[in-house]
């Protein structure tokens, strides 16, 4: 009763804290529901971390968590009697966006049965979700938070692909607070361990060049991902990877 009173999410004016709208992601209602969560997180989930890297995932994860949060504290009270939130669905639906928006023919299949693709998947739980929440359908599902993790993954998205202003507010930000990941240094257990990188023994101006610039793209790829590299930068992993070989 103490872990549901402090952690889950409340309405504004019935013991509301700052700390919920991360916290309640945390909580689920019984195991099924932990499950299926876990489950959507880990199926579509793991395929954004591959190709954004762990910190732009975890970013958007809780951005899409906690504007669920918002969303539901705002607008569930003008649709029916709003009470405790938990769970990481709204998370989890930012998450089912990206996928259906970055691999919009990738089939899913409902129940391990039917095909359809990932983007008509998207759009029809959007709609049964906007559906439901409107009509204030008294299921215990807080849709509204799953609408608002959606809508705020929408917009990110967006941002990111610049279609709406606020790219280099995000980039500015991240490179005050968030420090660069050295893949090179990790990827073998430590940079003074590997023992295969021949072609850089000549250490010549040349390749101090090559292995400075091969440095930095390893680096973007960390932070942002491979989809963010330049057809140039992809060249020169490419004939990075070809010297080794």
């Amino acid at each position: 009763a103490w872990i549901d009173r402090v952690f889950a999410l409340r309405p504004i004016g019935y013991g509301f804290a700052p700390w919920q709208l991360v916290t309640y992601m945390f909580l689920h209602a019984g195991l099924m529901h932990l499950l299926f969560n876990m489950f959507a997180l880990w199926m579509f989930g793991m395929e954004l971390e591959n190709e954004w890297g762990a910190k732009k995932f975890l970013t958007y994860y809780f951005l899409c968590g906690i504007g669920g949060g918002v969303s539901h504290l705002l607008l569930a009270p003008f649709f029916g009697a709003a009470g405790p939130t938990v769970g990481a669905s709204g998370a989890i639906y930012g998450v089912l966006l990206a996928f259906g928006m970055m691999y919009p023919d990738r089939p899913i299949f409902v129940y391990f049965l039917l095909p359809i693709r990932a983007r008509y998947f998207v759009i029809l739980y959007i709609a049964l979700e906007l559906y439901n929440g409107v009509t204030g359908t008294p299921d215990g599902v807080a849709h509204f938070a799953h609408l608002g993790g959606a809508a705020v993954g929408l917009v990110y998205l967006l941002i990111d692909r610049r279609l709406l202003p606020g790219k280099k507010f995000f980039e500015y930000t991240k490179s005050r607070f968030v420090q660069p990941e050295h893949v090179n240094q990790y990827s073998a257990g430590g940079k003074n361990e590997i023992s295969d990188a021949k072609f850089y023994e000549l250490h010549n101006d040349e390749d101090r060049v090559n292995q400075q610039r091969v440095d930095e793209i390893l680096d973007k790829i960390s932070q942002n991902g491979y989809q963010s590299l330049s057809d140039e930068e992809k060249r020169i992993l490419f004939d990075a990877s070809k010297k080794l070989n």
